[in-house]
C-alpha cells in the first residue's frame, strides 16, 4: 500500500506562482501557506482586503521569506472579478478556485444573480476565463477548483429552468440546494474546461478536489443546528466526521501539485465516505459527467457573465 499523501509529498515551487480565491482563511489559507512554503510566489485573492492583509502577514510570520501578494477578488462581482484580472499579472502556474459561501437566505448580486451561483460558479468561471491566457503560456500549469461532497446531494442535478431559485426559497434546506447545485455546477465546469482544453493541445489541465468535513469557519453561514455539529464543544462526539483544515486542504493540494495528476481527476479524503482521510483519487456522481448538461451550463454561464475562453 502507498504512503498517505501529506504536505510533504508537495514538490518544490520555486519558480512559480499561486493564485488562490479566498485564500485569507480556512482551507485557502492552508493551501497558501503550504505552497509559500515549498517556493510559490503565493497571490490571496480575496474579498476582504483587510482580511488578506493580514492574513498574507501571519504566512510571512510563518514563513520566513515567503513571496505573498494580495488581490480584491469579489467573485459576487462581475465588475470586481474583471477588475482582478486586469490587474493580475502573468505567467500563473496555479489558479485555486477555492473560495466559496453558503448563505442562509436568498439575495442577488449587483448582476441580479442569485448569490450562491454567482459566488461560487459564475465568478470562478468568469475569472478563470478572463486570466487563462495568463496559463496557456505555462507547461504544467493548472486549474484547481474545489468543489464538494454535496454535488452529490439535493436533487444532484442543475435545475437550467431556474438557475437563480427565482421562485424563492419557499422550503426548509433551500439554501442548501443552492449550495450543492454550485458545487456540482463546479465539477462540471472542470470536466468540460479539460475537454476543451485537451481539444485546443493546451499545456495547461483542469483538476478539482473536496475536502471532505473539514473543521473551518465555513459553518458561520449554517444554520444554528450545523454550526452546533461543527462547533468546537462537539468535537469528541464529531471527531470521525470531521477533520482538520490542514488534512482537508490536502486534496486541494495534491490537485495542484501532484506531478502523477491527469486532467480530469477529483481528489478527496480517502476515508470512509470520503468524509476523512488523506487524499486519493476519487469518483463524483455519475450525473456531474453529464456532457450534455456540462455543455450546456457551459454556455448559459457564458451569457450570464459576458465572458469566453480563449480555447475552442
Amino acid at each position: 500500500m502507498s504512503p498517505r499523501w501529506t504536505a510533504a509529498h508537495v514538490p518544490d515551487q520555486h519558480g512559480r506562482t499561486a493564485v488562490i480565491t479566498g485564500g485569507n482563511t480556512g482551507l485557502g489559507f492552508v493551501t497558501a501557506r503550504v505552497l509559500a512554503a515549498r517556493g510559490a510566489t503565493v497571490v490571496l485573492a480575496c474579498r476582504d482586503p483587510g482580511r488578506a492583509t493580514a492574513a498574507a502577514g501571519r504566512i510571512r510570520a510563518a514563513v520566513p521569506g515567503a513571496a505573498v501578494e494580495t488581490l480584491h477578488l469579489d467573485l459576487a462581482s462581475q465588475a470586481s472579478v474583471r477588475e482582478a484580472a486586469r490587474r493580475l499579472p502573468g505567467p500563473v502556474d496555479l489558479l485555486i478556485n477555492n473560495a466559496g459561501a453558503l448563505f442562509r437566505h436568498r439575495s442577488t448580486t449587483e448582476d441580479g444573480h442569485e448569490r450562491t451561483l454567482a459566488t461560487n460558479h459564475l465568478g470562478p468561471f468568469a475569472f478563470t476565463g478572463l486570466v487563462l491566457d495568463r496559463l496557456l503560456t505555462v507547461p504544467g500549469s493548472r486549474v484547481v477548483t474545489v468543489t464538494s461532497l454535496g454535488h452529490r446531494y439535493g436533487t444532484g442535478v442543475i435545475n437550467f429552468d431556474d438557475l437563480h431559485h427565482a421562485s424563492g426559497w419557499t422550503h426548509t434546506g433551500a439554501n442548501r440546494a443552492a449550495y450543492f447545485q454550485s458545487k456540482l455546477a463546479n465539477l462540471m465546469f472542470t470536466y468540460e474546461l479539460q475537454r476543451r482544453l485537451d481539444a485546443a493541445g493546451a499545456p495547461t489541465i483542469a483538476t478539482a478536489a473536496h475536502p471532505g468535513n473539514a473543521r473551518t469557519e465555513f459553518p458561520r453561514d449554517l444554520d444554528p443546528l450545523s454550526r452546533a455539529v461543527a462547533s468546537p464543544r462537539l468535537r469528541l462526539l464529531t471527531w470521525w466526521l470531521l477533520q482538520s483544515a490542514e488534512v482537508g486542504a490536502l486534496a486541494i493540494l495534491r490537485a495542484a501539485t501532484d506531478p502523477d495528476a491527469r486532467g480530469g481527476d477529483l481528489f478527496g479524503p480517502g476515508g470512509r465516505h470520503q468524509f476523512v482521510g488523506h487524499p486519493v483519487r476519487v469518483a463524483s456522481s455519475p450525473r456531474s459527467h453529464d456532457t450534455e448538461a456540462q455543455r450546456r451550463l457551459w454556455g448559459e454561464s457564458e451569457r450570464l457573465t459576458g465572458v469566453t475562453y480563449a480555447v475552442p
